[in-house]
């Protein structure tokens, strides 16, 4: 084995270094960065031509020239429908095709018309059409101005960081014959665009790493422009790093850096790149929310600064009391090293509208089966089946409930993925029956790396049809990761992912079942011998070079193992997919985790913020290792992960394979009874929770969201990331430091009112709140306003729970009424689409509580009902009567707590899918 492979190993499986930051480049370090970083604002050499300017009804295109060089660029300027712009750069004839990004975009944005509204020799101003919104184009240097009314809302190259390194042969070698015809056929055209740049730089045409050389035949073509954002302090997004969720100007530092990497032990507060990427910034002030997607799929460093960065409170005060007019500016430069410029401004206004805009380009969060939010068991790894049985009876000798028990590699056959270890799991359909028959599933790891070897049916399938990525030279690329000698499949090729898909089919992938999921590891891809843990850049996926596709791999392995188990079931049920690495518009094909942490309490807290970034930037369905997957947590820590965990979209323990076993009966029976209580508390919310994932899919709306998405004019909430909302009704502030016995949370809304979902007690918005706490106890505040559904008859899974009835908790606000819904399908088949569903808006006012239908053209039938009615914040009824859907009246019992004013009704036993009205007298 490879020196590289025994170090690699022996890393991980001692689990006590970190990270070794020395493994993985800084900009410094990164030719691109280092090259574009060195410009000088306001020093643009960019001007437009405006006589080449042509508009039609939905497309301006005009020409820019790069005065030092001659070379032109065609910029491509469109309005998209729902308050959108983009802006498009290319080379204007570039010598060969650049990468422009396929498949994240669900579809061809919709243009709507601009006009011309001026022009002049300086330039031109276009109408965007939406409440005075307009375009200035500025002719010397360019630049790009969007405005509503007399305020910018973003201006392009308004530093002059416009950068597009342009496709040119290199001047030590032979020319390219093509390139000579092409000199021959357009003589005119070359002299004008191919007047060289000066002496060629450091890593241009070649770049080492180490020992890793980095071969560049295309030479330099890194790409850089730069936003500003006006009014704006606070801006969010591009996860994936293990930081606060409010960015940090990086002018003192390295930039943000996006390259999918596997990072071992990754460091916290660092503007590191780890496992995956999604390159979209979200702005927010008081007034306006926008966003900048930057559609490039290289690596990417993202430069964020600030006027006011730095300035204490006493300096911002000052400010104001001295009349500084200065206002608040906050500048995105963004670097990519290859492809073009292709970027969408989303205007807003509101949170909502924003996540809408982005959801119509990259795609909404896929609407899981409603197990796959329940809780999951893993560590690597179970040792056998079992091993398997034992765990999943020892779930059910100490009554705590879970959906999905989960197999690291070793349960494979020499770590050939879509095999069975024939000793160790001898009988997989047996493991997996005894599992379908208590309800439960099981989720088995299936890495994107393939062992090389010739009696390996896959191997040869792939090896026979010519679809691993290539090296340079066109031989198959080779790597080393836990197989030994593996090769990596072209999932960028689509001829590959129809393959990848057609291996769950149950007669290619022996031993499984549909109630077996899958886990998609090391898909950044990871490369234990590659430079920085992963693919070296200059490998070929058919024409294009790795370094174009890079950020993009992941995203296709979890695309095309979703569309596998989609397959295997006929394209009946929906598939639960989790993926470590991902891109704009994973979302659409599973969950994503945040990686590799630490059982440490600095990790807990990270992973707050982390999650939070990607529900800003599409991905909700996200979580982390509750426990941390590294060394072993103390029982209070573990608790408090549990605690934090159970509120996460995605719940799931998991820890490396020479920690101690952690299944929640180990740690004594005070700390099993606690954790017991957490997980079936996350049952109890299932309903709510699936009613949050439906919504997510059809708005693009995250689910554990920011304060400030709903209180978008209250700052005290701007920065705030150790606490969260789940929708909108649900505020969840969990413990994270050791030993405290108390933590202080903000309640947003000064007109709003709260409750603590486990005392029923009221507290007032727009107040930090003082908080005892126990080890028992986590904050979790229910909105005054909201009706929440629960179903309290927890069982051992949530298919064991789908006809159980539901508890309505109903929460007043100030004005004594409330809202909330219901929603109910069959929990994991696609016949949602056909409006197989019940959705249901449940209201009070005036002292009735009514159920009606908000979708009558769906179709659905349960036999769930309505058990109880809780509602909070209440006064003492002197009767309560129910009026079902046939019109029968009767009376109903009902309990009064005056202490806490809750008022408790029982069994009113009508359908939860059926009209009804409840009034208190």
């Amino acid at each position: 084995m490879a020196p590289v492979m025994v170090l690699w190993l022996a890393l991980c499986l001692t689990g006590t270094w970190a990270v070794e930051k020395s493994n993985f480049k800084t900009c410094d370090q990164s030719a691109f960065c280092k090259r574009q970083r060195a410009l000088i604002p306001g020093e643009s050499p960019y001007r437009a031509l405006l006589e080449t300017m042509e508009l039609t009804n939905t497309r301006l295109t005009l020409q820019l020239i790069n005065d030092k060089n001659k070379v032109r660029l065609l910029l491509e300027l469109y309005r998209l429908q729902g308050n959108m712009t983009r802006v498009k750069i290319n080379e204007l004839k570039p010598l060969k095709p650049r990468f422009e990004v396929p498949d994240v975009l669900v579809k061809e944005p919709t243009t709507e018309p601009m006009s011309l509204l001026s022009q002049d020799e300086n330039g031109v101003v276009l109408s965007l059409g939406v409440e005075s919104q307009r375009v200035i184009l500025s002719a010397r240097p360019f630049r790009l101005d969007i405005m509503e009314g007399r305020e910018v809302l973003m201006s392009l190259n308004s530093r002059g960081l416009l950068a597009f390194e342009h496709l040119r042969i290199r001047k030590d070698t032979q020319a390219d014959p093509e390139a000579e015809k092409k000199d021959e056929a357009e003589p005119a055209d070359q002299a004008e665009t191919a007047k060289e740049d000066g002496k060629d730089e450091e890593g241009m045409w070649e770049e080492t790493f180490k020992t890793f050389v980095d071969s560049k035949p295309n030479g330099p073509t890194a790409i850089s422009l730069d936003f500003s954002l006006p009014g704006v302090e606070h801006v969010y997004g591009i996860p994936e790093h293990a930081d606060t969720a409010r960015l940090k100007t990086t002018e003192n530092g390295d930039p943000y850096r996006l390259h999918n990497m596997d990072v071992y032990k990754y460091e916290l507060y660092s503007p590191m790149a780890l496992y995956g990427s999604v390159p979209l910034i979200v702005a927010h002030n008081t007034e306006r929310t926008t966003g900048i997607f930057w559609l490039n799929a290289a690596e990417t460093w993202v430069d964020i600064s600030s006027n006011t960065a730095g300035k204490t409170v006493f300096g911002k005060m000052l400010d104001y009391v001295q009349g500084s007019n200065e206002k608040p500016q906050t500048d995105v430069r963004w670097i990519s090293e290859s492809g073009i410029i292709d970027a969408f401004i989303l205007l807003g206004p509101t949170p909502k509208d924003l996540f809408a805009q982005y959801a119509s380009l990259t795609g909404t969060q896929s609407f899981p089966p409603i197990f796959s939010l329940g809780y999951h068991q893993c560590r690597w790894n179970y040792n056998d089946q079992e091993d398997v049985q034992a765990v999943d009876a020892g779930f059910d000798q100490h009554d705590i409930p879970y959906d999905y028990i989960w197999l690291d590699i070793e349960h494979t056959d020499g770590k050939r993925y879509f095999s069975w270890d024939p000793h160790k799991f001898s009988s997989p359909k047996e493991m997996l029956q005894g599992l379908k028959d208590k309800k439960r599933k099981l989720v088995a790891i299936v890495d994107p790396h393939v062992k090389i070897e010739s009696s390996f049916k896959l191997h040869d399938e792939i090896q026979s049809r010519d679809l691993y990525v290539k090296n340079k030279d066109g031989g198959n690329y080779e790597g080393w990761c836990w197989p030994g000698s593996t090769g990596y499949p072209d999932f960028a090729n689509p001829e590959m992912r129809e393959l990848w898909a057609q291996m769950f089919a149950y007669d290619k992938y022996e031993g499984s079942m549909d109630n077996l999921h899958i886990w998609n590891d090391m898909n950044e891809p990871s490369v234990f011998n590659g430079p920085e843990i992963t693919m070296i850049k200059d490998a070929k996926h058919g024409e294009w070079e790795h370094r174009d596709v890079h950020n993009l791999y992941g995203f296709y392995v979890q695309m095309a193992t979703a569309e596998g188990l989609i397959q295997r079931s006929g394209g009946v049920e929906r598939p639960f997919v989790l993926a470590r690495s991902f891109f704009a518009g994973s979302q659409r094909y599973g969950a994503v985790w945040t990686g590799d942490n630490i059982a440490e309490w600095e990790h807990l807290k990270i992973s707050l913020p982390m999650c939070l970034s990607l529900s800003l930037t599409g991905i909700a369905f996200c979580g982390s290792d509750v426990g941390g997957f590294f060394n072993a947590p103390g029982t209070e820590l573990l608790v408090r992960w549990y605690q934090a965990g159970s509120f996460m979209p995605f719940f799931r323990s998991h820890a490396h394979m020479d920690t101690p076993r952690r299944e929640p009966w180990l740690h004594g029976l005070d700390n099993t009874n606690l954790i017991r209580d957490i997980v079936r508390q996350r049952y109890t919310f299932l309903p709510f929770w699936y009613q949050q994932f439906y919504h997510s899919h059809k708005t693009g709306e995250p689910i554990m969201r920011m304060l400030w998405l709903h209180y978008p004019k209250e700052t005290a909430t701007f920065a705030i990331d150790d606490e969260f909302l789940i929708g909108k009704d649900l505020l969840v502030h969990p413990v994270t430091e050791e030993g405290v016995t108390s933590v202080t949370a903000y309640l947003p809304g000064k007109d709003e009112v709260w409750y603590d979902i486990h005392t029923f007690k009221k507290h007032n918005g727009g107040q930090n709140l003082y908080i005892p706490v126990t080890i028992s106890s986590i904050p979790v505040f229910q909105r005054g306003g909201s009706i929440i559904p629960k179903k309290l008859r927890v069982r051992r899974s949530s298919t064991c729970m789908e006809h159980d009835p539901y508890t309505l908790y109903v929460a007043l606000g100030n004005q004594n009424t409330a809202e909330g819904e219901i929603y109910i399908d069959d929990g994991y088949t696609f016949n949602y689409e056909k409006k197989e569903f019940i959705h249901r808006k449940i209201s009070m006012a005036n002292n009735i509580i009514s159920s009606i239908n908000l979708a009558h053209d769906a179709h659905f039938t349960t036999q769930s009902w309505i058990e109880r009615v809780v509602i909070i914040g209440a006064t003492k009824p002197s009767k309560v009567t129910l009026k079902a859907a046939g019109g029968q009246e009767s009376k109903l019992d009902f309990e009064f707590d005056a202490s806490v004013s809750l008022l408790t009704i029982r069994k009113p036993g009508v359908n939860a899918g059926e009209d009804w009205t409840i009034t208190l007298k």
